[in-house]
């Protein structure tokens, strides 16, 4: 498959204000609404919407500003995708890895490649996703491998849910390299690599998170960064998390912008409501004030999450650090994941029959919310939070917690 973007050269922004970062992201947020219903009902790429986003310089928001990038904060990051996302959720997920990759190199790249990597964000590059696998016994069981050669280091696996590696400048692959798991960086486009999107999902149709098949790929052993053992602490499970929660806001925001526009402009009141708009049924009158309270609280999570977050030192993270952040992440994707579900589903309940109709293009919310919402199983978050509480017993330490 050819790749996007072959024949496109990034020259991008580096904000110096986070409130310059937060009206571009608004922007795109806003050019993302024309056109959002059919690209999810065609599958058609948000390529031009997703070279604004770098070239206006969002990719390199969390970057150091020693390594040449903004250096925002994570209430930043989060209020990004929340709103990128409350347009089109596929396009706040295609970058979604990137940020939580600049997180793992930050806590485990060498100064050399701290430089290399992040300045090619810097200068516009975007990561793509090569980590879990189908076929596996389960996301963290890779079978991927990196093998020495008389040609050098080669790389050979495959790999699913790529999202945003179709789309990337550089690949980044979860592998094993002398029985230590790895990550291997590959410039893109790169002989051996095949990218298909086969992505079929009811949700996140664009988002093209489907197969990496790797054939021989000769690797540079300069851009191979050991992964972590289980008790190092670290925030890269925390920051994606975030992300993840962000998301999942943002569906659950636009759900609920377009439910109160719907019942205005679409929807017809119940015959017993008596009432001449179907604004004034009381029932739904209740119904929108008991989630706009959900949504809400989700977003004050959330917000609270990454201020934990921006107060924790990456220079000296212990454990206890790491758990609190991972926890108050928790909790603000837990009340995300529940209340885009929600809205998502009473917006067609509010709307009635006519709001399932195909021109409107509802029904992409709750199949959004859905899709993404299933990443990682709610159950297994709270079951980390009453753990903590009840217990004192820290999280794994893994990029889904």
């Amino acid at each position: 498959m050819t790749h996007p973007n072959d024949s496109t050269e990034i020259f991008a922004n580096v904000f110096t204000r986070e409130a310059d970062a937060l009206a571009a992201a608004q922007q795109i947020a806003e050019y993302a609404k024309d056109g959002a219903v059919v690209r999810d009902q065609q599958r058609i790429y948000p390529l031009e919407l997703l070279q604004q986003f770098s070239a206006c310089g969002l990719g390199s928001i969390t970057i150091p500003k020693a390594l040449g990038g903004a250096g925002f904060s994570f209430q930043t990051l989060a209020e990004v995708f929340r709103l990128i996302s409350a347009s089109d959720p596929s396009l706040g997920q295609i970058p979604q890895n990137h940020f939580g990759i600049v997180q793992f190199i930050l806590g485990e790249g060498s100064a050399t490649q701290q430089q290399q990597l992040l300045q090619a964000v810097v200068a516009g590059k975007r990561f793509g996703n090569g980590g879990p696998e189908k076929n596996s016994r389960h996301t963290r069981d890779v079978q991927a491998q990196i093998e020495e050669t008389n040609t050098g280091l080669v790389l050979n696996g495959e790999k699913f849910y790529s999202t945003g590696a179709l789309f990337a400048d550089i690949l980044v692959v979860a592998a094993n390299y002398q029985e230590r798991p790895v990550m291997a960086f590959i410039p893109l486009p790169a002989s051996g690599v095949e990218i298909i999107d086969d992505w079929s999902g009811i949700g996140q149709r664009t988002t093209a998170s489907g197969t990496v098949r790797l054939r021989n790929v000769q690797l540079n052993p300069e851009w191979i960064i050991a992964q972590p053992g289980p008790d190092k602490p670290t925030l890269r499970g925390a920051v994606s998390q975030l992300i993840q929660a962000a998301i999942d806001a943002g569906i659950a925001q636009g759900a609920f912008d377009e439910a109160l526009a719907f019942i205005h402009s679409s929807s017809r009141p119940w015959i017993e409501a008596a009432v001449a708009r179907n604004a004034d049924d009381p029932y739904l009158l209740a119904d929108v004030g008991r989630l706009s309270t959900e949504l809400t609280a989700a977003n004050a999570l959330l917000v609270r999450a990454a201020k934990i977050l921006d107060r924790s030192d990456p220079l000296a993270l212990t454990a206890q650090v790491c758990a609190e952040a991972s926890i108050a992440v928790a909790e603000a994707k837990i009340l995300t994941t529940e209340v885009a579900l929600r809205t998502s589903e009473k917006l067609l309940e509010w709307g009635g029959s006519r709001a399932t109709l195909l021109k409107h293009g509802l029904d992409r919310h709750w199949r959004n919310a859905r899709t993404h919402t299933l990443h990682d199983p709610l159950r297994w978050k709270q079951h980390a939070v009453g753990d903590y509480y009840l217990n004192h017993t820290l999280p794994a330490r893994h990029a889904w917690i």
